[in-house]
């Protein structure tokens, strides 16, 4: 009688990764049934989630007709004032080219913003409410609105935000809606 020998093959190490594989195969079957058939899960991703209407809404009670025009006055000499600095920069003698430019591109963004800010206001203003004024400062947005008497809700702040974002691009939580009554 011939001894066996121990000398493994190819045929078992096949053999052995498929009851292997089997063996795995069962005890998953075994841990999905025994959970109610839900498969376990040990970490959950959390994705912070943003709401579209999230905005944050102030009230305040103030002369509400004189409110608007005196910060559309106020808003404009600001402006003016900036712009005169900037065209008294680009104009001096003792400017280097580099200021220059630097100063003709804050211009630049300056007009852009203050484009930006009629066309919200007037699209704010179609939307149906009163009146409007819209302080823009790089990615800072605060809109003043005119609310009726029971003041701005959160369908209205999220059309405004719409409105918004539809001209220019500012993070959320940089962006501010206030009503007066």
């Amino acid at each position: 009688m011939k001894k066996p020998s121990f000398i493994i093959g190819k045929k078992q190490i096949v053999l052995a990764g498929m009851t292997l594989m089997l063996g795995i195969a069962v005890y998953a079957n075994y841990a999905v049934t025994s959970s109610g058939g839900e498969i376990k899960v040990t970490d959950k991703i959390q994705k912070p989630t943003v709401e579209y209407g999230e905005a944050e809404l102030v009230s305040a009670d103030k002369n509400t007709e004189d409110y608007f025009a005196r910060a559309r006055l106020d808003r404009m000499n600001a402006r003016d004032e900036a712009k005169e600095t900037l065209k008294t920069i680009i104009n001096g003698g003792d400017a280097t080219e580099e200021e220059k430019d630097v100063a003709a591109k804050e211009a630049a963004a300056m007009t852009g913003l203050m484009e930006s800010e009629s066309k919200i206001e007037s699209l704010v203003k179609a939307a149906g409410f009163t009146d409007c004024v819209c302080y823009l400062d790089g990615d800072n947005a605060n809109i003043v609105v005119k609310a009726g008497d029971e003041g701005l809700i959160a369908s209205e702040a999220a059309a405004i935000k719409d409105i918004l974002l539809s001209e220019v691009s500012i993070p959320n939580e940089n962006i501010r809606i206030f009503d007066v009554t």
